[in-house]
């Protein structure tokens, strides 16, 4: 199945696209236009809690399909994101633990693709990314999800913490990978549970790490010192799918 880039540019289809409460994952608009419709765009977007970047206009041109983006282009999710309370909905629905994977600042399309991928296959209730420094739900990351992204809820969220917080108080406990852990098989990775999976190069942030109860690592033998991102996720999601079913 082909997916569709969903970018949209000019000021009235932007306008439309917000009002018809499209996911807009990032916006950029010509740095010092300050007229009327550029200033309804920017209401909108406020509205949405949108991430605005202002840009020259050498940048929109360069960015631009169509040549006409009147100092406005959006990128509008390919699909849309679902909520952190559908996916606990989704768990008590199934009458099964919450199981839920958070990550912190994953760049690459091709990663968060295969990591949708996997949670699905695993079992997890839900993807939960942070709206800055991340990649969004593209139709790279659609493609790389092999499908899986019609089936497993992604939520956007603005503070990771905060959720995290949240979700403590909903019962979840919280594990970080992490090189410095404890090894994952010696860890009870059972019970409602969220995985955090850092950055593809700087791991989990402090504040995050702060905030998980274990870190686990994955013992490794190797001549390189970290794994790929999803293949981390992959690893650490089905020790924790070995424990459920052990349980």
């Amino acid at each position: 199945m082909e997916y569709e880039e969903l970018t949209i540019e000019g000021r009235n289809a932007v306008i439309e696209a917000f009002r018809a409460g499209k996911t807009v994952d990032k916006l950029y608009v010509l740095d010092g236009c300050k007229d009327g419709p550029i200033q309804t765009v920017l209401r909108e977007a406020k509205k949405q809690n949108c991430i605005v970047n202002f840009v020259k206009k050498e940048r929109l041109d360069q960015m631009s399909e169509t040549g006409k983006h009147q100092g406005v282009i959006a990128h509008v999710a390919a699909y849309e994101y679902s909520t952190v309370e559908e996916m606990l909905e989704r768990a008590g629905e199934k009458g099964e633990q919450p199981f839920i994977i958070l990550l912190d600042g994953i760049e690459d399309p091709h990663n968060l693709g295969s990591i949708i991928r996997t949670a699905n296959q695993a079992g997890a209730h839900g993807v939960i990314i942070p709206k800055r420094r991340a990649v969004g739900l593209t139709a790279t990351v659609a493609k790389a999800s092999a499908g899986a992204i019609h089936y497993l809820p992604v939520a956007k969220v603005t503070n990771l913490v905060k959720t995290m917080e949240e979700l403590k108080k909903q019962g979840l406990w919280f594990v970080c990978g992490d090189m410095s852990g404890q090894t994952m098989y010696s860890l009870d990775l059972t019970g409602p549970i969220g995985l955090v999976i850092g950055n593809e190069g700087d791991g989990v942030s402090r504040l995050v790490k702060e905030n998980c109860d274990f870190a686990a690592s994955i013992p490794m033998k190797g001549d390189i010192d970290s794994l790929n991102a999803s293949v981390a996720m992959a690893i650490l999601t089905y020790e924790i799918v070995r424990q459920r079913l052990q349980n």
